[in-house]
């Protein structure tokens, strides 16, 4: 009987479909980001609160929970490891199914090898990895399994399962949702690697700047991180040296190392330039600054917030639609990630910078608030109030109220500001792309209401 990887005993030749990351036959050869892979719960960076003691994650590693769980994060947050952990455990079978490899009749085989399994005594732990690419009739070949639990189901994914996953597979399994790893959680896999046997063996150095470039580059994917301190090992080796500094991580990776800090000078500075090229509607400056923030590893949901709100101070009833853009592309941004919404992030800042500009809309909610904060406030006037309760109109509620539906082109001419705001303008629209007709608008308006706009 051979063994995998973990050595676990392989009952059947693996097939093209079964063969994976996790049950690859070993060899000197394996990448970095391989050989590290965590062997126990306690060395696996970062999911602080999926792994915590009696945690379901924790005790499904431990091999003493028959469970099914999705486990759904971004890419090298460490899905995969867990998985990996989990069939190092020696206590299950354990068998991996690429949902890009596999079919339908893929999955029978391994379910109808697992009941024969079961029968003996022998229970199997199912991977199956990137699960969203399975079809519905592959998840509903699943099911059944996964309500016996004939398996212990583990289905990595990087989409949302609500809606890449059919409801009743998901209604039956354990939903574990994983975190992107902070800077320092990769800091840690770095350490780890340059120091231990299975690694660089402390055969390489990591100059500090070179390892700033390692964790924004990486943009919290460990696999990404480990993959590229290989390379620049190899860069370094390659010049006869064993320091890895940023010009040589810049070679391996293939970028320039761009001076960027998240948290510091360089983030606001950047962002600052950022939001004004598009304010000031230069659509290459706008592109120059995403794709520099993209590159240094700058959290995609920060900019599509910014977005967001730009297409709200500075274009607003100017170009209406564009407001509609920048929230589909956030939510683009947190459904699909990077690097596809890399993007949509872009439709959206084309979208801002060509589109007609006008702050009225925030100029108006100021003005407004301005005078509730100064106290000009005023009563409502009376047949404007609540009418509906008994004793309303013994107070003079509602008398005189004119419905606007029956007054001519649906507009009633009568009182709606309190007395002291009477002669209050707000809004005061732009001739700015769309605002050009909301001012037009606004004067037939205020005539219909028996009032001249100024």
């Amino acid at each position: 009987m051979s063994t995998d990887l973990f050595g676990n005993p392989v009952d059947e030749p693996a097939t093209a479909a079964s063969r994976g990351s996790l049950s690859s036959a070993g060899h000197d050869q394996l990448p970095l980001a391989v050989r590290l892979r965590p062997r126990t719960v306690d060395e696996i960076v970062g999911q602080d609160h999926l792994l915590g003691p009696g945690s379901p994650l924790r005790r499904l590693a431990e091999g003493n929970q028959a469970m099914s769980v999705f486990l759904w994060g971004p890419p090298g947050v460490g899905k995969t490891t867990i998985a990996a952990v989990v069939s190092a455990s020696g206590k299950r079978r354990f068998v991996e199914l690429s949902a890009v490899t596999a079919g339908v009749k893929e999955v029978r085989a391994a379910l109808a090898e697992a009941e024969r399994q079961l029968a003996r005594g022998v229970g199997t732990v199912l991977f199956v990895d990137e699960v969203h690419r399975f079809s519905k009739a592959q998840q509903d070949v699943l099911l059944p399994a996964v309500e016996n639990r004939l398996v212990t189901l583990i289905a990595a994914t990087t989409e949302n399962p609500s809606f890449s996953v059919i409801s009743p597979l998901l209604s039956r399994s354990l939903l574990l949702t994983l975190k992107p790893l902070s800077d320092a959680d990769v800091a840690v896999l770095l350490d780890r690697a340059l120091t231990d046997e299975r690694g660089l063996a402390g055969g390489f150095t990591l100059t500090e700047d070179a390892r700033t470039a390692l964790l924004r580059f990486a943009g919290g994917d460990a696999r990404r991180a480990l993959t590229y301190l290989e390379e620049s090992a190899a860069g370094a080796e390659a010049l006869g040296g064993t320091e890895i500094s940023t010009d040589v991580v810049a070679a391996a990776v293939d970028r320039a190392a761009v001076r960027y800090d998240r948290g510091g000078d360089q983030h606001y500075d950047v962002i600052s330039a950022f939001i004004k090229s598009l304010r000031g509607s230069d659509v290459q400056a706008g592109l120059h600054y995403l794709a520099r923030m993209l590159e240094a590893g700058e959290d995609p949901r920060f900019i599509a917030r910014r977005l967001i709100i730009l297409a709200s101070e500075d274009i607003g009833m100017a170009a209406p639609s564009v407001l509609q853009t920048c929230v589909a592309a956030a939510q683009a941004v947190q459904l699909i990630g990077l690097p596809e919404a890399r993007i949509n992030l872009a439709h959206a800042v084309i979208a801002c910078a060509m589109a007609p500009k006008s702050n009225a809309v925030v100029a108006a909610i100021d003005a407004a608030q301005a005078d509730v904060q100064a106290g000009r406030i005023g009563t409502v006037p009376p047949h404007l109030r609540d009418a509906h309760y008994p004793g309303a109109k013994t107070y003079g509620h509602g008398t005189g109220y004119q419905y606007a539906h029956d007054a001519e082109h649906g507009v009633a001419a009568q009182q709606y500001l309190p007395d002291e705001l009477a002669g209050a303008r707000y809004y005061r629209p732009t001739d700015h792309g769309n605002e050009a007709a909301m001012a037009d608008r606004l004067a037939t308006l205020e005539h219909l209401l028996g009032r001249d706009a100024d």
